[in-house]
Formats: C-alpha cells, sequence, structure tokens
C-alpha cells in the first residue's frame, strides 16, 4: 500500500475531507427529497449502516422547501445535488446545507455560478466540481467537437484525460477568480481504466481532496466488479479521500461494499465480525454454502470486529484459518470449533452453528470487557507526508 496522498481538507458539516483523515463514506437517497419523510428515512438508515454524508437531488423548488426539515432530522451531513438551476444551490444554501455539489458547466451564465460561489463562501460551505466522460464533449461546440472526437477515435484514454483536465483547470479557474478554494473534485467515467488514468492525472496536477467514483456503473452484480477494479487500484496507491460506490439499486447495498472495500485496504475499523471461508472443491464432506449463510446470518447481532472462519475440510483449513479469532473445521458429520488458534470443542454437525456462535458471543463480550482483544491488524491510516 502507498501511503495516502496528503490532500487539503475541507469541513462537510463535522466531517472533514482530505487533510490525511480517514476514507469518508457517501451515498444517495433515492426518494424524492420533497418526500421530507421517505428521505429522513432513508438517510437515516444509510446512517445506521455506515454511511458519513448522504447527498439528495434538489431538482425543484419542492425539493429544497423540504431540506429544512430534513437538515434538521438528519444525524449526518447532507450534500445538495444541483444540475441546472443556480437557484435550487443558493435555496440549499439558505437552508444550511453542508455542501453543494455543482457542475459549473450546466449552467451557462457565469454571474449566476460567481453568485452561488459568495453564498457558499459566505457560509463556509464546500463545493464538489466534477467532469464526467459522458458530458464533456457532448457540450463542446460543432467545430471543435468534430476534431476531438478524431483524436478520440485513435487514442480515447489519453485524450479523454486531456479533456478532462482542460475542463477542469476551467472551472478551477473560475473559483480562482471568486478567491474560493474549498472545493473538492471528482472526474467520472464509466471505463474503470480511464478513470484511474484520469484521476492519477488529477492528483499529480492539483491537491484538492478527490471524491471517487465509477459512473453508470449498473447493478450491484456487475457493477461491484466495474467500480472496485478502479477504486481498488486507486486507494493501494494512496489516491482518494472520499468514495461513493454508486449502483442501480438500493444505497444500502453501496455502503456495505464500500466499507468492505476500505476494510480490506485497512483504511476502515470494522465494527462487526469478517465472515471468510474456504473455497468449495470435491473434498467437502459438508454443504458449505447453507453452513456459511447460516454463520452469517447469526453474526448479524454482534457489534465486535471478529474475524470468524469457516472451513469445509482438514486439508487446507487450518492453515488458511490463521489468524481467525473464531474458526470451524467442518468434516464428515462433525466440526471442530477453536477460538483465537486453540481447540475448545468438537461438536456433530447440527450443532455447529449454535456452538460457534455462543462462543463469539463469549469472546466479544471478553473484548467488549476488556479481558481479550482481536486478532486482526490494526488500520493503516497514515497519509504521505
Amino acid at each position: 500500500m502507498t501511503p495516502r496522498r496528503k490532500t487539503k481538507s475541507i469541513n462537510v458539516g463535522d466531517v472533514t475531507i482530505g487533510g490525511g483523515t480517514p476514507l469518508v463514506i457517501q451515498s444517495m437517497t433515492t426518494t424524492y427529497t420533497r418526500d421530507a419523510t421517505a428521505t429522513i428515512a432513508q438517510i437515516r438508515s444509510l446512517a445506521s449502516a455506515g454511511c458519513q454524508i448522504v447527498r439528495v437531488a434538489t431538482p425543484e423548488k419542492a425539493d429544497t422547501d423540504a431540506l429544512p426539515q430534513i437538515l434538521e432530522n438528519s444525524p449526518v451531513p447532507i450534500v445538495a445535488d444541483v444540475h441546472f438551476h443556480f437557484r435550487r444551490a443558493l435555496e440549499a444554501i439558505e437552508a444550511g446545507v453542508h455542501k453543494i455539489r455543482l457542475n459549473p458547466g450546466n449552467i451557462n451564465d457565469r454571474s449566476q455560478v460567481a453568485e452561488v460561489i459568495a453564498a457558499c463562501r459566505e457560509r463556509k460551505i464546500p463545493i464538489r466540481i466534477g467532469v464526467n466522460e459522458g458530458s464533456i464533449v457532448e457540450r463542446m461546440d460543432k467545430g471543435l467537437r468534430e476534431r476531438e472526437l478524431a483524436r478520440l477515435a485513435t487514442d480515447r484514454p489519453t485524450t479523454m484525460v486531456a479533456l478532462m483536465l482542460d475542463k477542469l483547470e476551467e472551472y478551477l479557474a473560475v473559483f480562482a477568480e471568486h478567491n474560493f478554494s474549498d472545493i473538492v473534485i471528482a472526474a467520472k467515467s464509466i471505463d474503470p481504466c480511464l478513470c484511474i488514468d484520469a484521476y492519477r492525472a488529477i492528483s499529480r496536477r492539483w491537491d484538492y481532496p478527490l471524491h471517487l467514483g465509477v459512473t453508470h456503473a449498473g447493478p450491484p452484480e456487475t457493477g461491484r466488479i466495474r467500480s472496485i477494479a478502479a477504486l481498488a487500484t486507486l486507494l493501494a496507491e494512496g489516491i482518494g479521500d472520499t468514495l461513493r460506490i454508486s449502483y442501480a439499486a438500493d444505497p444500502l447495498i453501496e455502503v456495505a461494499d464500500a466499507k468492505e472495500l476500505l476494510a480490506c485496504l485497512g483504511l476502515w475499523q470494522r465494527t462487526e465480525p469478517e465472515l471468510i471461508a474456504c473455497p468449495t472443491c470435491g473434498r467437502l464432506e459438508v454443504d458449505l454454502i447453507s453452513l456459511v449463510k447460516q454463520v452469517k446470518d447469526k453474526l448479524a447481532s454482534i457489534r465486535t470486529p471478529l474475524k470468524v472462519a469457516v472451513m469445509g475440510c482438514v486439508v487446507n483449513g487450518p492453515g488458511e484459518a490463521e489468524g481467525a479469532d473464531i474458526a470451524v473445521f467442518a468434516g464428515k458429520n462433525k466440526g471442530v470449533i477453536s477460538v483465537q488458534g486453540e481447540i475448545v470443542k468438537t461438536v456433530p454437525e447440527d450443532q455447529i452453528v449454535s456452538t460457534l456462535y455462543a462462543e463469539a458471543c463469549s469472546l466479544a463480550a471478553k473484548i467488549e470487557n476488556g479481558q481479550a482483544s482481536v486478532l486482526q491488524s490494526t488500520v493503516k491510516m497514515t497519509p504521505q507526508e
């Protein structure tokens, strides 16, 4: 793992992004923001799942009218997503929103952009700006578009990254003109390789905090592969300060996958058990898939970051489960249970789940009372100096 890149820091409510602080997980509501009750309920669910900042769409005045009620009842900072109408940004700022997501390219009148910047500067509200592969060429004038399309046809990655950087340079010049630097940058594409190239280039050029994400990723079944390919690469290189994994699905899945990604890279401290299991093969003497699901369901009630291993044979099981706090090695009609490397019980197959759960609860209680500690390594959050 490369040490994290040191960036400027900004405050979104009581959450800090950048400056070497831990990665921040974001998501976005799928409700109509004007339905404050439904939006508040989803924000609370996301916050309970581990989401630290939630974005809400504000395309209509009815949406910004609902913001005061939403803000009053939200446990986490709220970002107003503004696209085409600068007045929605001003209304959100007046309501007390914690951050604005604004694309200056969607607002043709620069005086209107300046008005939003002035309002954010006065209230100390940061702005996230970004470039999206799908919109860059579309907004060019006809002659320039024809020339760039020719370049894109021969070397799309290099040309697109150059276009993204040029557009960001144009946007940032507007903010610099108005002495505003409370900025977070995003550069998204459906292509994970292009995302990697773009964020690498941006990180070399500016020290603003970066919001990572792959746009239009699709359903979780395929979107998580597309997203993790880009985000894991960038995070392992020390690039990124906040992220949203976005799916065409329940946003709770986005948060769960973001937490798992960061935990796997040592960038997030787990607050619940981590379940590992051996790969299935012809040596299995137990229905491992069913056993893993049963164990996972039982562990859902525990709020201690134990590592729990479920192994389906005795060939590789002990070695693969090394470092697990709780492990079961399931053989024909029985299971051997170990706690932090020490075998404690051998039980019939129908008692594996209940016994493993009881041992996990017992160890969790000891850890909470300071009588034991988990075997997992500590979180690696040191920024690059």
